[in-house]
């Protein structure tokens, strides 16, 4: 398994880099490339989340605030509901991209949490947020 690669928050990337399988495996590139992708990612679903949020107050508002019909009702219900599945996805995305993050931090980012064996980086370029190899992840699946 990788050792932990200091600096990688540090490390200045070309413009257009995308890591290459001649490199060394989850190499300090490699990590600060993650790190980058996945801290964007991060910064987008808060931004998200705070105008999801704004979103049901303001609904949640109108409707205490107007008096329309069943059917304003029902539609500021649903909108109030579809809201606040987006928000709980978005949660369990954060939860995952700051478990990644742990993960690069720590060293173990790109091995499998089960076996400790390389993911791989194109699986890892595809889905950065992978914890297990493509055969584990078979496997998983068939077990569900």
């Amino acid at each position: 398994m990788a050792t932990k690669a200091k600096n990688y928050k540090n490390i200045e990337l070309p413009e257009k880099y995308v890591p290459k399988k001649s490199e060394p495996y989850m190499c300090p590139e490699h990590l600060a490339y993650f790190y980058k992708i996945l801290t964007a990612q991060k910064e987008e679903i808060i931004q998200d989340s705070d105008s999801v949020l704004s979103a049901v107050r303001q609904t949640e508002k109108n409707e205490n605030s107007s008096v329309g019909d069943e059917s304003d009702n029902a539609v500021a219900e649903q909108d109030i509901t579809m809201n606040l599945r987006m928000s709980e996805r978005d949660n369990n995305l954060l939860k995952k991209i700051n478990s990644a993050l742990e993960r690069i931090d720590n060293g173990t980012f790109g091995y499998s949490v089960v076996s400790g064996e390389p993911i791989g980086l194109s699986r890892m370029l595809a889905r950065p947020l992978a914890t297990l190899t493509i055969e584990e992840q078979e496997e998983h699946e068939k077990r569900e």
